[in-house]
C-alpha cells in the first residue's frame, strides 16, 4: 500500500509573455468570426450620419464653454468615438468573459498551465483594448475625411479611446466576476444606456439642470467624451488632466479587483 500526499498548487512567478498568450488565443478564435469584430465599427458611423448629420441640419452650431461655435456633427463625432470605445470594451469584457468563466470553463483549463489569474485578467483586458484601438482608428479616419476634425491633436484621440476602453473593460470584467446568471446582464444595459445618452454625448452640459450637471460629471463616459472632444476640436484647458486621471484610476481599480476575484473563483 502506498499513500499520496496532496499538495497545494504552486503559484509560479510572473512569466513575461504569459498575458500575450491570452491575446494569441483570442486572435486565433476571432479570426474565424472576423465579421463579428468588423460589424462593431458600423454602429457609431450610423449614429453619426443619422443624428450628427441628419439632426445636425436642424440644430445648427453648438456653442462651446469657451464661446467657440462648432457644427453639431463635429460636436457629436468625438462623443460617438468615446461611446464606441465604451460599448466595445463592455461587451467584450462582460458577455464573452461570463461564458468563458461560468460555462466554457476556459479559465480552469488555462490555470492548469503556469499561468496565473492576473495573466488572464491582463490578457483579456488587453484584447478588449485591441478591438477598441481598431474601432477608434477607423472611425477617426471617417470623421477626418468628412471634415469633422478641427485639430492636428486629433491623432491623440486614438490613445484616448484606448484609455476609455481600458477603464470600462477593467470595470466590466470586474463586474462579470460577481454575476451569477444571464439575467444579470439586464443591469449592464441599464447602466450603459443612460451613460450613452446623458454623458454630454449629444448635448452640451450647459443645457442640463444644475443638479443633473453634477451627476453627469461623475459619469466615466463624460470624462472620456470631454477628453476626445478637446483633442478633435483643439479646445484645451486643465480639466483634461482630471479626465485622464479619472479614467486611469478607474481602470487600475478594476484590474486589481478583477485579479483578486479570479483568484477567489478559480483557485479556492
Amino acid at each position: 500500500m502506498t499513500s499520496a500526499t496532496l499538495t497545494s498548487r504552486v503559484v509560479p512567478p510572473f512569466i513575461p509573455g504569459s498575458s500575450f498568450r491570452m491575446l494569441e488565443r483570442s486572435f486565433l478564435v476571432y479570426r474565424r468570426i472576423w465579421l463579428l469584430i468588423v460589424s462593431g465599427f458600423f454602429e457609431p458611423v450610423f449614429y453619426l450620419f443619422s443624428i450628427g448629420v441628419g439632426v445636425g441640419a436642424l440644430v445648427g452650431d453648438v456653442t462651446m464653454p469657451g464661446g467657440e461655435l462648432v457644427e453639431y456633427a463635429a460636436f457629436v463625432a468625438p462623443a460617438l468615438l468615446g461611446a464606441s470605445a465604451m460599448n466595445g470594451a463592455i461587451y467584450e469584457s462582460t458577455f464573452n468573459i461570463f461564458f468563458k468563466l461560468r460555462y466554457g470553463k476556459v479559465y480552469d483549463a488555462i490555470l492548469s498551465t503556469p499561468m496565473q489569474p492576473r495573466h488572464i485578467a491582463i490578457g483579456e483586458i488587453a484584447w478588449s483594448l485591441g478591438r477598441g484601438l481598431l474601432y477608434a482608428t477607423t472611425f477617426l479616419i471617417v470623421i477626418t475625411a468628412f471634415g469633422y476634425v478641427h485639430s492636428a491633436w486629433a491623432v491623440m484621440a486614438i490613445p484616448a479611446a484606448v484609455l476609455i476602453g481600458f477603464a470600462f473593460a477593467a470595470v466590466g470584467m470586474m463586474t462579470t466576476t460577481f454575476m451569477k446568471s444571464w439575467q444579470d446582464f439586464d443591469l449592464v444595459n441599464m447602466v450603459t444606456l443612460p451613460l450613452f445618452l446623458f454623458s454630454g454625448t449629444f448635448y452640451p452640459l450647459s443645457v442640463y439642470p444644475e443638479a443633473f450637471q453634477t451627476i453627469t460629471r461623475i459619469s466615466p463616459l463624460y470624462h472620456g467624451v470631454e477628453l476626445i472632444r478637446a483633442l478633435t476640436l483643439g479646445i484645451f484647458d486643465w480639466s483634461i488632466a482630471g479626465h485622464v486621471v479619472f479614467l486611469v484610476v478607474m481602470g487600475l481599480i478594476g484590474v486589481a479587483i478583477t485579479a483578486k476575484r479570479l483568484n477567489k473563483l478559480l483557485l479556492s
